[in-house]
């Protein structure tokens, strides 16, 4: 039997904590043996076998193999080439970095290394886009003509958090935006072009809390929005075909999941209750697929292993920061940006 990778995790904020370390602990092929972060007291209560390191002892630490960075955003291009220079594999928490050279140049030195790196695009794997992909395989909408999707909050205050300030990388363009992008990347590729409209709504709101971008495909318009005032939620589907149309409202419910204790392979795992599901104009409802996380570390195993790509390539992550910056600039100069290729 294969022993398992020896994972050392750097964050143990939000994403560190409630996905990475539980979806770690779901898969066999891995094992998380060290932490750095300051919490030290929550890690000993969650993972008691593993180590409370400093960032620097963690990175050099030889008997790691791979290294999870779950850390704010404008860290993650410094650690992933440190990680990557120390010989170990390397995810990293999106957005990627905040200059899409060098997501490109990180994506090089991986490949010169021989190492792996991903991006923990994990919003590939919710049970509603997996649904609408599927829709799209099928041909059941015909020719699409518009694809809408949301991502909204109701948020009305202000938290004192990175993620809120005005610092690169926050805002909810990065946060949320990043998902948003990354799911209309995977099911059209590049846009034409991009129109954006960025927002400070909330009282005291340091970066961006609103977002409206449009995406040119030939005929087709995809919207991505997300607002942090939002009381009645708009569907987070909706598509528009020349056969038909498909909406469906509520986000996918691993997060959700993931804080209340549930873990894959638990019963109801990645599944939303039926009057969740998706709904066709012509053809009644779609049972939804179920959402499954667990996906991109048992991916990530395979690749270690050389018997597989990637879960997500880290030039794929690279064009989500390209949009990002693009919509920054359209919002800034108030125009149209072009984006080739």
């Amino acid at each position: 039997m294969t022993a398992p990778i020896r994972t050392g995790l750097i964050g143990y904020g939000l994403s560190g904590a409630r996905f990475h370390a539980p979806l770690l602990a779901a898969e066999p092929a891995f094992a998380l043996v060290a932490v750095a972060t300051r919490k030290a007291s929550e890690v000993a209560r969650d993972w008691p076998g593993a180590r409370v390191l400093s960032q620097d002892e963690l990175l050099a630490d030889p008997s790691l193999e791979l290294v999870i960075i779950a850390t704010p955003n404008d860290s993650h291009a410094a650690l992933a080439e440190r990680a990557l220079l120390a010989g170990k594999h390397v995810v990293v928490e999106k957005p990627f970095t905040l200059d899409s050279a060098e997501a490109l140049r990180l994506d090089a030195l991986a490949r010169e290394r021989g190492r792996c790196l991903t991006v923990f695009h994990n919003r590939r794997w919710d049970g509603d886009f997996l649904t609408v992909r599927q829709l799209l395989e099928q041909g059941r909408l015909g020719r699409l003509f518009s694809f809408e999707s949301h991502f909204d909050r109701f948020r009305p205050q202000v938290k004192a958090r990175w993620k809120e300030d005005d610092v690169p990388g926050g805002g909810t363009l990065w946060d949320l935006g990043a998902h948003l992008i990354d799911q209309a990347l995977q099911l059209f590729g590049m846009p034409e072009a991009i129109t954006a409209d960025l927002g400070r709504q909330r009282t005291g709101a340091r970066a961006t809390d609103w977002f409206h971008l449009l995406l040119r495909y030939g005929e087709l318009r995809v919207l991505l929005h997300s607002g942090s005032v939002v009381h009645e939620p708009w569907p987070r589907f909706v598509l528009q075909g020349e056969a038909d149309a498909w909406s469906k409202y509520g986000l996918d419910p691993q997060e959700e999941q993931l804080g209340a204790g549930l873990r894959p392979g638990m019963a109801g795992w990645g599944i939303e209750p039926p009057e969740r599901s998706g709904r066709m104009s012509h053809g009644g409802i779609v049972p939804g697929l179920p959402g499954r996380y667990e996906a991109f570390y048992r991916q990530l195993a395979v690749a270690i292993a050389g018997e597989g790509p990637v879960p997500v390539t880290a030039e794929s992550a690279a064009q989500v920061i390209r949009v990002i910056e693009a919509a920054e600039r359209s919002a800034r100069e108030g125009r149209r940006i072009p984006l080739p290729g």
